[in-house]
């Protein structure tokens, strides 16, 4: 029996890897031969650096970098190193051309909340007219520094609505006032800039591949642009929605006037403040969903055509879980080979059952016995909750294999007799 585990993190108590470990250790007690591979997951949010980075062999980087409110903050991103550029620098040590070619094969993961998110802003500090995205470019052009040349960037949980100017910044580009100086930090800046400039920015930076996981449709402006549906949960009031779209308006006709690939209609350019719209058009950038990336990136779908049962799972599995939730990808990238899919949650809801009807054949909350959240969360609990609950899942899994293969075996002898 071949299972390929893959599941999400259960937020605040196990990691990707962890609650993947954690299943497999289950699985190996009720099926003692049964190869088990255990693949990182995540869906481009909170997580995606360490479950990426750690599931696919890679190192863990913790740099100081400008945080959203222009303070010093510790940010961490992770680097991977293809087994073709480690085989590479292994047999010519000292070529420089094949190190140079090696060196472009790393990836660096990203989460832009680790430099500008929301949570680093207390929340009666939170102003989308002073938060800057300075940091992500500082943390992209740290990695650019250590040899990567292909990124994968999550931009979820902003706290900013600057259009990613600040990034932009950082990298080198000029958002210049009438004074040809740089424009403050923040939306703020928006409103006096005058001129757009590329004259300084990282030579680096056009080698440089994005693939940005973004799962919001937003434009840059308008009705459904940045500033009037993700403003008021950054501190922006009425008054200053209706001026941060006007600034963001005139930031993307001076952008579209330099750079022709700039779409402020573009779905998903209104992510993170616009900093969707930013690698759109600034940086060989494509838009994508999360779990698209992650599923590719980690080469999942090879595994999974060849397994025999497929795990999956979250902390909470409910209605939203259908809607581009990383268990569901897993599922339905599972059901283009028949595969059977069974999931395991902390906890599920009445509505859960949506999931049914997506991809997932089964699934099991983890908990055993009443227990308060603090306890149920716990590391320790959690990981004994999920193991023991999949040990007796395949455990019946095991009985019926068993019991399929007698009857078969039944049938074959009363023939051949």
């Amino acid at each position: 029996m071949k299972v390929v585990v893959a599941i999400d993190s259960f937020k605040g108590s196990l990691s990707s890897m962890e609650a993947g470990e954690a299943a497999k250790k289950g699985i190996r007690k009720a099926v003692t031969d049964a190869e088990v591979v255990v693949k990182p997951l995540a869906d481009g949010g909170e997580g995606t650096v360490e479950a990426l980075t750690l599931g696919m062999g890679g190192n863990l980087e913790i740099i100081e970098v400008t945080g959203p409110l222009g303070e010093k903050v510790d940010c961490v991103y992770g680097i991977i190193e293809s087994k073709e550029e480690t085989a590479i620098q292994n047999i010519v040590e000292d070529n420089s051309d094949i190190k140079k070619v090696g060196k472009r094969k790393k990836t660096a993961i990203i989460e832009m909340s680790g430099a500008a998110g929301i949570t680093l802003v207390p929340e009666n500090d939170r102003n989308p007219l002073h938060t800057t995205t300075y940091g992500v470019g500082e943390v992209i052009k740290d990695a650019i520094s250590k040899g990567c040349r292909h990124f994968i960037v999550g931009i979820g949980g902003s706290a900013t609505n600057d259009g990613g100017i600040g990034m932009l910044q950082a990298l080198g580009y000029g958002m210049l006032d009438k004074d040809g100086k740089q424009v403050a930090f923040g939306a703020k800046g928006l409103k006096d800039i005058e001129t757009i400039s590329d004259d300084s920015v990282i030579t680096e930076l056009k080698e440089c591949t994005f693939r940005v996981a973004c799962d919001v449709t937003n434009p840059l402006c308008g009705e459904m642009g940045c500033s009037a549906v993700f403003g008021p949960q950054k501190g922006a009031d009425q008054n200053l929605i209706i001026q941060m779209d006007q600034w963001l308006s005139q930031y993307a006709k001076l952008t579209s006037e330099k750079y022709e690939k700039a779409d402020a209609k573009y779905p998903g350019t209104g992510a993170a403040g616009g900093l969707g719209f930013a690698f759109l058009s600034y940086t060989n950038a494509v838009l994508e969903s999360g779990i698209k990336i992650i599923v590719e990136e980690t080469k999942l779908e090879d595994d999974i055509k060849n397994a025999d049962i497929v795990v999956t799972g979250e902390g909470r599995l409910d209605g939203q879980t259908v809607f581009g939730k990383a268990p569901i990808g897993v599922a339905g990238i599972a059901k283009k080979y028949d595969k059977t899919v069974i999931a395991f949650s902390g906890s599920v809801t009445k509505d859960a059952t949506a999931c049914n009807k997506h991809g997932i054949d089964a699934f099991f909350p983890i908990l055993r016995k009443v227990q308060t959240l603090q306890e149920a969360m716990d590391s320790e609990n959690a990981k004994e909750n999920l193991a023991a609950t999949v040990e007796q899942v395949f455990r019946l899994i095991n009985i019926v294999c068993v019991f399929i293969f007698q009857i078969s075996y039944y049938i074959h002898e009363l023939i051949v007799s």
